[in-house]
């Protein structure tokens, strides 16, 4: 199977399959989503979404949040991964946010790196999901799935894994494609085991294909 033929079969079963796809994290405008995402770096949107209804209604706009110190911000996120980084991170992100863009979350993937604890995944999420720009946010589902069903070929990085999706994936279905798979890594094809038998893409997952075989010569 070629690639162009392993994409093009991934594609359609998720357009046909799973034609509706979003994030999971809760929020209701841009800030609160970008503040969201920042949390949700190594930790679960489930978790993330226990913690943020009260967070939001504390910190409700960029200058409210601008004028908090970290450790009140800490008192709010405790039980997520990392809270003192990510404390210091939301309150720079704020003041950053009304010094340097008006208080109005920006919509380049550029300007939102600018952003204290906004790394290039972050962005290309914002982006994609608020701007529907044309950009792959590529987490560690993303990372890991994509290399284990053949659409990169042994990438090292979440930045080569990104520019070979792009290459691949036609443009207005980038932000989409995004959440295919990163719910299909959360539920379907994860980690330690994926649920082969579940999964709609397994007749163009090189994993499963490669591994069908050597069942077969056993």
């Amino acid at each position: 199977m070629t690639t162009k033929e392993r994409y093009a079969g991934v594609i359609k079963w998720f357009q046909e399959n799973k034609p509706i796809a979003e994030t999971e994290l809760q929020y209701h405008d841009p800030f609160q989503l970008l503040i969201a995402v920042i949390l949700s770096a190594q930790c679960t949107d489930k978790r993330v979404n226990m913690i943020t209804p009260a967070l939001f209604e504390a910190f409700p706009t960029p200058q409210d949040l601008a004028a908090a110190t970290p450790e009140e911000v800490y008192t709010y996120i405790k039980s997520v991964s990392y809270p003192n980084n990510k404390s210091k991170h939301l309150v720079g992100m704020a003041r950053t946010l009304i010094e340097q863009f008006n208080g109005v979350v920006p919509s380049e993937i550029e300007d939102l790196q600018k952003l204290p604890g906004v790394g290039r995944k972050t962005a290309n999420v914002i982006a994609s999901v608020v701007f529907n720009k044309e950009a792959m946010a590529v987490d560690t589902h993303v990372f890991r799935i994509s290399n284990r069903i053949g659409l990169t070929n042994h990438s090292k990085t979440p930045l080569e894994t990104e520019k070979t999706l792009v290459k691949n994936i036609p443009g207005h279905l980038l932000p989409i494609a995004h959440h295919w798979l990163i719910l299909h890594g959360r539920y379907i094809c994860m980690a330690r085991k994926p649920n082969c038998l579940e999964c709609g893409i397994r007749p163009y997952c090189k994993y499963y294909n490669h591994n069908q075989k050597n069942n077969a010569e056993e």
